[in-house]
């Protein structure tokens, strides 16, 4: 297996980002990106996908993300044409929480490559005609962008490519994943909902109701994506809210348990306690002494 890295492809070091077309008649070796993140559109043909030991047919149309652990392979191709975006994760970030927090985002770019690198997963995004060909054409501007590379290029192609992100994230929320009951959507809905109340009093049951799923069901596929339960991935959303605060601010602890989700002071200063090996009294003094007035 050989290990690729982004600066095979580009020398640029202050815009580490590559996009290309491939047209593949051959396999290709098996192969994982040590430093990236690879967006690939099929643009025409098929092949089978090896990633790690498991195999799945990808066709035109089909939309997926391969992250930097995962080793992966293109067999037999037939007419098989794609396109590569090579990107570092960190140029997500240009994601406000009004797309981290979609469906769409968090079953494209975060659940689908996290679950397909530890377990044989074969769904993915299938783009229809029409939609396929409005992507091809924006794939084509940023592939003229980047090869002209006039000035402004790389905050140009950068609004592109989130532009594209946006684009891939609504159509997989239009899928016909509620048919599903398995499906990533019903995590990714799970997800979006606590990620957007988080700092309000929700339960269990609401949050798989609004999943269409049931709590138990909740339960076994948060376990499964996430190794943890949803309690817990709540309250280290509220932990890291009050952590911000602690650094931020000069509130009172019992102000910030509230602001941060805890009804109960003191139970907010046992589990932050519990997970950070040090009370929000004594966080709060390190960061004081680590810089000074």
């Amino acid at each position: 297996m050989t290990d690729v890295h982004l600066n095979w492809f580009t020398t640029d070091e202050q815009f580490l980002f590559y996009i290309q077309y491939g047209g593949h008649d051959e396999d290709t070796d098996l192969h994982r990106h040590v430093d990236f993140s690879e967006l690939v559109i099929v643009l025409n043909g098929n092949a089978t996908h090896r990633v790690n030991a498991e195999t799945s047919f990808i066709k035109k149309g089909d939309v997926f993300v391969v992250e930097g652990a995962v080793s992966h392979a293109y067999i037999d191709p037939h007419h098989f044409k794609i396109c590569n975006i090579m990107y570092r994760p960190e140029m997500l970030r240009l994601a406000g929480p009004d797309l981290k927090t979609s469906n769409g985002y968090q079953a494209l770019f975060v659940l689908e490559p996290f679950y397909r690198n530890i377990h044989p997963y074969q769904s993915k995004l299938s783009l229809q005609v029409s939609s396929l060909e409005y992507v091809s054409s924006l794939i084509s501007i940023m592939v003229e962008e980047y090869k002209s590379k006039l000035q402004g290029y790389q905050t140009l192609l950068s609004a592109r490519f989130m532009e594209l992100v946006v684009y891939l994230c609504r159509q997989y929320e239009n899928q016909e994943w509620h048919r599903d009951p398995s499906s990533l959507m019903h995590v990714a809905n799970a997800i979006s909902y606590i990620e957007d109340r988080y700092l309000s009093t929700i339960t269990l049951e609401e949050i798989a109701a609004q999943s269409n799923i049931s709590v138990r069901h909740l339960n076994r596929i948060f376990r499964s994506y996430y190794q943890t339960t949803p309690f817990s991935y709540l309250q280290r959303l509220r932990l890291e809210h009050a952590c911000n605060l602690l650094k931020k601010t000069g509130l009172p602890i019992s102000e910030i348990s509230h602001e941060s989700g805890f009804n109960d002071s003191n139970y907010f200063t046992r589990q932050f306690t519990k997970i950070y090996g040090i009370s929000p009294k004594a966080y709060r003094q390190s960061l004081e002494e680590l810089n000074p007035a």
